[in-house]
């Protein structure tokens, strides 16, 4: 789902896993001992040693290459507050709790933390949104509500083929038996991406049909279809470190950041966590690590993982988000609209879906919007310079916005997953 948080896959091998901290391992030849190393201080990382302090396991270490605990959850300063002159914080992941909830049924507990923390977050109203094309402002919402309509079908035939225990098949063949074809049509594919892609990081013929549907109820059926965006100036991550603070003091030598693991050798006998700046020895070791780590080899384990195992992490794909973020000196767009859409002439996902900060509930009057990019767009753009990308965004603002003097930017920043394990 969009940028919502996430706990990675823990690997139950009694060998590996996830330690960060505030301390370096000291640079000789002895290694530190431990019961339980785990590798990694994302939200999985954290709770798995949290769930072991609950259980009265206080011998552990947590190892974490980055200088903060949260992992993905991870945000930036950016621009200046016109008022207060300091920076705003804007955030580079995960952005959204997605679900919050049902009045007499589950609760998302990210929901729960999120109040835990008071976390300043606001409703996403997927209702407040224009619609662009090259050529400005055109309505063309009546689109998005006929690819609801054609989902209403998916969903339907979805249920079928999991009863029936039938054949899976992609995404894009089920919404075009369900009736939508969106071929050419640049606005139908707009509206397919503002529904789709920008939930799930992929097209629909990169997605599997059923678990496509059924990842999505999961998530909005079981709890809610709300979707609540943190802009909270402590960044998203507060839960997290809240939620560590619960069993870590304050610099605990238990967190060991700064430390990056180069590889892991596993036996009966227990695990050594080799890092750039010594060694672990544990019992027991907790591996959070992202797929993308393990896809690329980052780390090496002795003896390798299973071909089995192997196999499994190799079908997995890593979804990129790329959030572009401008500030102006001026919102010369709609101060009341959450969301605009851009349907490029020639380019699906082309800078398709602005979303504006400066409206009432976010950081008002900030004059920040974003635009946020996936798959291969947002590896084509984290692969060229900044000033490209900046032009390629202006220039579709400009489009969007003839009647406007479109200036460039204050400020101008975006991240860049694809070159991070």
């Amino acid at each position: 789902m969009r940028w919502a948080v996430h706990a990675s896959a823990l690997f139950p091998l009694l060998h590996f896993f996830r330690p960060a901290g505030s301390a370096a391992i000291p640079r000789d030849d002895r290694c530190r001992e431990t019961k339980v190393a785990i590798l990694g201080a994302g939200v999985a990382g954290i709770t798995a040693a949290q769930a072991l302090s609950n259980a009265s396991v206080t011998d552990f270490l947590i190892v974490e290459r980055n200088d903060y605990i949260g992992g993905r959850v991870r945000h930036t300063q950016f621009g200046v507050n016109p008022k207060t002159k300091a920076p705003y914080t804007v955030e580079m992941g995960a952005n959204w709790v997605q679900g919050l909830g049902s009045k007499g049924g589950p609760e998302n507990p990210i929901w729960t933390l999120a109040k835990r923390y008071g976390l300043n977050n606001t409703f996403s109203n997927e209702s407040s949104i224009l619609t662009y094309d090259q050529n400005g402002y055109e309505d063309y919402t009546d689109v998005l509500g006929a690819y609801e309509k054609a989902y209403g079908v998916v969903e339907q035939d979805a249920g079928y083929i999991l009863m029936g225990n039938l054949q899976d098949t992609s995404m894009r063949a089920g919404l075009s038996t369900a009736g939508w074809k969106p071929k050419k049509d640049m606005r139908m594919q707009a509206a397919e991406w503002w529904a789709w892609d920008l939930e799930t990081a992929q097209t629909p013929e990169e997605s599997g049909f059923l678990y496509g549907i059924t990842g999505y109820n999961l998530t909005f059926y079981q709890f809610s279809e709300e979707n609540n965006y943190v802009w909270d100036q402590r960044g998203y991550n507060a839960f997290v470190i809240g939620e560590s603070q619960t069993f870590l003091s304050a610099n605990d030598k238990r967190l060991l950041l700064n430390t990056t693991v180069k590889s892991l050798a596993y036996s009966d006998q227990g695990v050594t966590v080799k890092t750039q700046a010594g060694c672990i020895k544990a019992d027991y070791a907790i591996a959070t690590f992202s797929v993308g780590v393990l896809q690329n080899d980052a780390v090496t384990f002795d003896p390798p993982l299973p071909r089995w195992k192997r196999e499994a992490i190799d079908q997995f794909q890593m979804g990129t988000y790329t959030k572009i973020f401008y500030q102006f000196n001026e919102t010369f767009w709609d101060p009341n609209t959450q969301y605009f859409l851009y349907a490029d002439p020639k380019v699906r996902g082309y800078y398709p879906v602005w979303q504006s900060l400066t409206g009432p509930g976010f950081l008002e009057g900030s004059n920040i919007i974003f635009v946020t990019l996936v798959g291969n767009e947002a590896y084509r753009v984290e692969q060229q310079p900044d000033e490209k990308t900046k032009d390629e965004g202006l220039a579709v603002l400009r489009s969007m916005f003839p009647d406007k003097r479109v200036p460039e930017p204050v400020t101008f920043y975006y991240p860049r997953w694809s070159f991070e394990e």
